[in-house]
């Protein structure tokens, strides 16, 4: 089970008020509620029910349980364009297999909804991703990428990019041991003779998933309108869960 929030006044503007009926109605929704105050809804979201974690999924999906909107939505879904692809490489067999990976383009962003995104991106990792085990997910500025991007294993000691928060490069050893999210998570790395990186066609190191991002490359500001995604793991179905629910979301 997860606890959301959503912004209250931004669901009675969707929704309504959040009167007697409208409450009963989210109960019934399957989404019981934590508490209201005079700024947030707190939801409870059941694992069944991933979809439901980022405000966007459970607006779309509780739209369409009252009436308001039924029926299912439809999203348009271009062909990649001819560089936009991922290049896997072997190395990755024994690490972390798989990759699924899209991009979403005029995306209007702003403080409130990157924190949604980053809220949406930490609810996966802790419940269908298993702690970042099973499902990691980076979110990068189009426009500071070149394509293709490779993802491959190499040696630690060799990777060396600046991680996102810190004004340093740093080493993969050295992330694991001096950055606040690779301490926490440097279990799911500890044991590994290589470790995963996205790389693009300019050389620049991505992320070190299920770890970091750089800060380079890896950080979404209100100036960014197109993005790239990628969901790193074990299992490729879930991977496409995982990236279904981020893309639909945004």
């Amino acid at each position: 089970m997860a606890i959301v929030n959503f912004n209250k006044k931004q669901f009675e503007k969707e929704i309504g008020k959040l009167d007697e009926k409208i409450q009963e109605k989210i109960a019934l929704f399957g989404t019981p509620i934590e508490s209201i105050s005079q700024e947030e809804l707190q939801l409870e979201i059941f694992p069944n029910r991933p979809d439901l974690l980022s405000y966007q999924g459970f607006l779309r999906s509780f739209k369409a349980f009252i009436g308001k909107t039924p029926g299912l939505k439809e999203y348009k879904i271009d062909t990649p364009k001819k560089d936009h692809y991922i290049i896997i490489d072997k190395s990755v067999e024994k690490v972390r297999p798989f990759t699924a990976c899209a991009i979403v383009k005029n995306i209007k962003f702003n403080d409130e909804n990157i924190k949604n995104v980053i809220d949406l991106q930490e609810k996966l990792h802790s419940t269908v991703g298993r702690k970042r085990k099973r499902v990691a997910i980076g979110i990068y500025p189009l426009d500071k990428i070149k394509f293709p991007i490779t993802f491959k294993a190499i040696e630690p000691d060799k990777i060396k990019f600046i991680p996102l928060g810190m004004k340093d490069e740093l080493t993969g050893f050295q992330i694991l041991q001096r950055h606040p999210t690779g301490r926490e998570y440097s279990h799911l790395l500890a044991q590994k003779e290589k470790y995963p990186i996205f790389v693009d066609a300019n050389n620049q190191i991505l992320s070190m998933p299920p770890i970091i991002n750089s800060e380079l490359t890896g950080k979404i500001e209100s100036s960014t309108k197109d993005i790239f995604v990628e969901c790193s793991g074990f299992d490729l179905n879930i991977l496409k869960k995982c990236l279904n629910i981020v893309v639909t979301s945004l």
